[in-house]
């Protein structure tokens, strides 16, 4: 017999089913009725739900990473550069050692200060019992570190409004079926823009498209998963283990695995192969489920009872081309849970961005509780 969710479990959820139910309903039913069989054929498509067949798919199968439809044939109709996660080859081996590198232990340390900056000065209405929007906040942590990153000169609001238009105009573009008038256009125009505003202090040029990918990917993945890991721990009630240093990087991948900022993957097999029973012709569409791969539609965060970390980590991908971010968005949303637990917030008013890329909140305000609240009054009171 399964055990029914608590309350708390199952408001949770019930808010976080809203990011897929309201932007992407038909797709969301879709791929709902489809998760019983662990992979299944819809026409040309092979839908892949089982947590052993998707990381076969992505360390076995041979992919077509440029083909249309697939992440790494968007960013190279969008830009003439190559491709940060999709490119093969030397010059795909070359770039990863460099984000390696800018993304490995000691570059984490080096940008930590500037989103640690960000959320100290975003929260702090929150010990004056004000509202914070958590979106504008992710908004900003995002781009603030994208700039330190890579150098750039854009302010880093503008880098992340960019980063997020090129995302959806590039997502409309490839939906299936007809397209709205001037798609393409918007998404070359978004693009174009992103690129001017990443160029760097030194004025040169070089690499533009691998710059923008990397900032499309860390923006739209951070403003998508901050804000949705907040509200877990608000509605199911993990502040403490959020508060707890020990227990908080096992809540970190829980709630990383449970919001799998990007649900799907589409790729493009380039050879025949068989998954999980399922016979994969060369050329057919694979629709990668990462939310079902890793339990995130039944096995809720718990930081006392995590899943696996070889199924947790699956939402940064497997194998060769996993995602070289990582190690930061680990660091980033450890600081942020770490930040707002002391506040214990509730979610006062929440609204699904129905425009974006990623399945996320367009707006999640949050109130720090009556206890934290109290004690910043009683201490302000004390030292006056």
């Amino acid at each position: 017999m399964t055990d029914r969710p608590s309350p708390s479990l199952a408001r949770a959820r019930r808010r976080d089913r809203r990011v897929y139910t309201r932007s992407h309903p038909v797709l969301f039913a879709l791929l709902a009725a489809a998760r019983r069989h662990e992979v299944t054929r819809v026409g040309t498509a092979v839908l892949v739900h089982g947590t052993g067949p998707y990381r076969q798919a992505l360390t076995r199968v041979p992919l077509d990473r440029t083909a249309a439809g697939t992440t790494g044939g968007a960013a190279r109709d969008l830009a003439t550069g190559g491709t940060l996660f999709d490119q093969e080859g030397s010059g795909h081996r070359a770039t990863r050692r460099t984000v390696a590198g800018d993304l490995g232990a000691a570059g984490v340390e080096r940008l930590r200060p500037v989103w640690q900056g960000v959320l100290h000065r975003r929260l702090a209405p929150l010990g004056a019992g004000r509202d914070v929007d958590l979106v504008p906040l992710a908004r900003e942590l995002a781009g603030a570190t994208v700039r330190a990153l890579l150098g750039a000169t854009g302010d880093p609001e503008d880098i992340a409004s960019a980063a997020a238009e090129a995302a959806a105009a590039a997502v409309r573009d490839h939906l299936p079926g007809p397209r709205p008038p001037g798609t393409t256009r918007a998404a070359r125009a978004a693009t174009a823009r992103l690129e001017a505003l990443l160029a760097p202090a030194s004025g040169t040029t070089a690499e533009p498209a691998l710059r923008a990918v990397l900032a499309v990917a860390a923006v739209n993945t951070t403003v998508a998963a901050l804000p949705r890991a907040a509200a877990w721990c608000a509605d199911a009630g993990l502040w403490e283990q959020a508060a707890d240093d020990r227990l908080r990087p096992a809540l970190v991948g829980e709630l990383l695995r449970v919001t799998a900022p990007s649900p799907l993957l589409p790729r493009v097999a380039a050879a025949d192969a068989d998954l999980g029973g399922c016979p994969v012709r060369a050329g057919d569409r694979l629709i990668l489920v990462a939310r079902h791969a890793v339990r995130a539609h039944d096995q809720p965060p718990d930081a006392l009872r995590p899943a696996p970390p070889a199924v947790a980590r699956l939402v940064f991908g497997a194998g060769a081309h996993a995602c070289p971010g990582a190690r930061l968005a680990r660091a980033q949303l450890d600081d942020a849970l770490a930040a707002l637990a002391p506040y214990r917030p509730t979610v006062r008013r929440a609204r699904v961005d129905r425009g974006a890329a990623l399945p996320g909140w367009r707006s999640l305000t949050v109130r720090a509780s009556g206890a934290r609240h109290s004690l910043e009054n009683r201490y302000s009171l004390e030292n006056r």
